[in-house]
């Protein structure tokens, strides 16, 4: 079983320096991820552009994450999709074994990535023709290195660049946002209109939790502490949950809890909150073992659940509601 806060400090230490401002980047060229891509990598190798879409599979809700967000704040036309320009950290703390991006590129392999400041990774994006919008801070976790997503709003900025909107992921793992930004650094990612933050809760229970991650089951708790106090900040924040587990039985009643912790929080949360379909592509494919594959019938009873609780708990009107109009009001289920 991972050691969490372990390795979180051993990666962190190998993946950032914090005099220049530079974070280690993973290369895309030449890697096990390239073949994935739709387009060939960029910005010398280290950037790809993903395609955003809302649309999902039949039986799952739409995902708005991050068009919406982004169109909102850039006063784009709406639409179903949208270009970003996605960076990724070279480390990850946890190993998903739905990951999309191969081990290598998560385990901080100087070999696997290249030392580059946020502003070397601005005027590169910034560089770009055909420029997408919006700009990803991905990873791995990026939460291990929490100063990028200010240091990067501050290099566009120096550049005058006010038509970026920067979206990072978090997946819950750390306090660093915390323990190393600045106050100064927290009120800037609160506040700034152009940026937005996901976290992943990575299953519905203790159980899935440590199924999907390789970490303790005793972190399926902390993850709520996490999210809670990350929007107590203001900050433009949204959730995503992956619903693979191990476990087939009970599945409404696990669901129908979890939709109650989210709610603790904030009543609201539910609808800000994106299941992610976990389907087998790229380095997923090898990964699978028979308990997996029981992990994808298991979501998707998992997501017929979900589906009837927000039913349950929100009328039509509120979950028809764009989801950047949706505002996190007290909790308390």
């Amino acid at each position: 079983m991972i050691d969490t806060g372990r390795d979180s400090a051993r990666l962190r230490d190998k993946i950032i320096d914090p005099a220049r401002r530079a974070v280690l980047i993973s290369r895309i060229t030449g890697s096990a991820q390239e073949p994935d891509l739709s387009e060939p990598p960029n910005c010398g190798g280290h950037g790809r552009v993903h395609h955003f879409t809302t649309a999902t599979s039949p039986g799952w809700p739409p995902n708005p994450l991050p068009v919406a967000p982004a169109i909102a704040a850039l006063g784009l036309p709406p639409a179903g999709q949208i270009r970003a320009q996605v960076f990724q950290v070279a480390a990850c703390n946890w190993r998903c074994w739905y990951c999309y991006v191969p081990y290598p590129l998560l385990s901080a392999s100087p070999a696997r990535a290249s030392w580059l400041t946020a502003g070397d990774l601005a005027g590169a994006y910034l560089a770009c023709t055909d420029r997408p919008p919006i700009l990803v801070l991905s990873g791995g976790q990026p939460d291990l290195v929490p100063e990028w997503a200010p240091w990067t709003l501050e290099a566009l900025a120096e550049r005058g660049a006010g038509d970026v909107y920067v979206w990072s992921d978090d997946n819950l793992s750390a306090d660093y946002f915390w323990r190393y930004l600045t106050e100064a650094q927290r009120q800037l990612l609160a506040a700034h209109p152009r940026y937005g933050r996901v976290c992943c809760f990575k299953g519905f229970d203790p159980g899935s939790f440590a199924f999907n991650t390789g970490a303790a089951p005793e972190l399926y708790d902390r993850q709520f502490d996490l999210f809670a106090r990350l929007a107590a900040t203001g900050m433009d924040l949204y959730a995503y949950v992956t619903l693979t587990g191990p476990d087939p039985s009970r599945i409404p009643d696990k669901i129908a809890r979890f939709a109650d912790r989210l709610q603790q929080i904030a009543e609201t949360l539910p609808l800000r909150a994106v299941p992610l379909e976990i389907t087998t592509w790229g380095p997923v494919t090898p990964r699978l073992s028979e308990a997996r594959r029981l992990s994808l019938r298991v979501q998707a009873e998992a997501v017929t659940a979900w589906n009837t609780e927000m039913a349950k708990r929100f009328a039509p009107a509120d979950r028809s509601r764009p989801v950047t109009e949706i505002r996190l009001t007290p909790g308390g289920r």
